[in-house]
């Protein structure tokens, strides 16, 4: 299930999700251009390592302070489908919720929501030594608001399943509910994992911290719908 796009218009230009496109396509592409080496060392060095960051000891040495790793990381990802699925969803929902808000206003729940599903990641996983990067976290906090604000929204998604696809438009509730889910499940199998792998609680910290923030971040005027339906 692949969200293409929705059907709600923005009344403005949304000038801070195209600049965080922007910054995390730029940055992946000078990691790309990088000896493998080189890359592999960026993301150890600009990645949130939970070992590093419970133990307040770095193993890597960096031009910052080991805390500013939780920042960083939100901007380093580890492939072109890594960054391509999380700007796919930044882009498609991210500038409704900016629209909500407003751009300054957007900028801090966007960085609150990736702080929290980091710190959601490392209390399940404190010692693990592998880097967490990616911009999914925070996107997550984005899709949690959105659910909220705008949950009868038809989103165009593609669907395959083995020979059969499709493309059909799908109410918000049932695209980032579904995704929620599958997150949840995920997560639930693989608690205490200490390997590498997708970060399933930073997904469902940053989730949940999107529908927590957004009544304290969007504008007045706008109602929060789904507990409407």
């Amino acid at each position: 299930m692949i969200p293409l796009r929705d059907n709600i218009r923005t009344r403005r230009f949304p000038v801070v999700t195209v600049a965080l496109i922007v910054a995390n396509v730029a940055v992946f592409l000078y990691q790309f251009l990088l000896l493998p080496e080189s890359a592999q060392r960026i993301i150890f060095q600009y990645g949130l390592i939970p070992r590093e960051l419970t133990s307040g000891v770095a193993h890597v040495p960096r031009p910052f302070p080991l805390e500013m790793t939780v920042v960083t990381s939100m901007f380093v990802h580890g492939g072109l489908f890594h960054v391509a699925g999380n700007m796919l969803y930044l882009w498609i929902f991210g500038n409704n919720v900016e629209d909500a808000m407003g751009p300054s206003r957007f900028v801090g729940f966007y960085l609150l929501s990736g702080l929290a599903a980091a710190f959601a990641q490392v209390w399940v996983s404190p010692t693990s030594p592998i880097p967490m990067v990616g911009a999914s976290g925070a996107v997550s906090g984005v899709l949690g608001a959105y659910l909220l604000l705008y949950p009868h929204a038809r989103v165009l998604t593609f669907i395959a399943v083995f020979w059969y696809w499709r493309l059909i438009e799908i109410p918000a509730l049932i695209v980032l509910g579904f995704w929620i889910l599958v997150q949840v499940a995920n997560g639930l199998v693989t608690f205490n994992f200490q390997g590498g792998g997708v970060a399933w609680f930073a997904h469902i910290g940053g989730f949940a911290a999107g529908m927590a923030l957004i009544p304290f971040f969007k504008r007045r005027s706008v109602p929060i719908r789904l507990f409407r339906l």
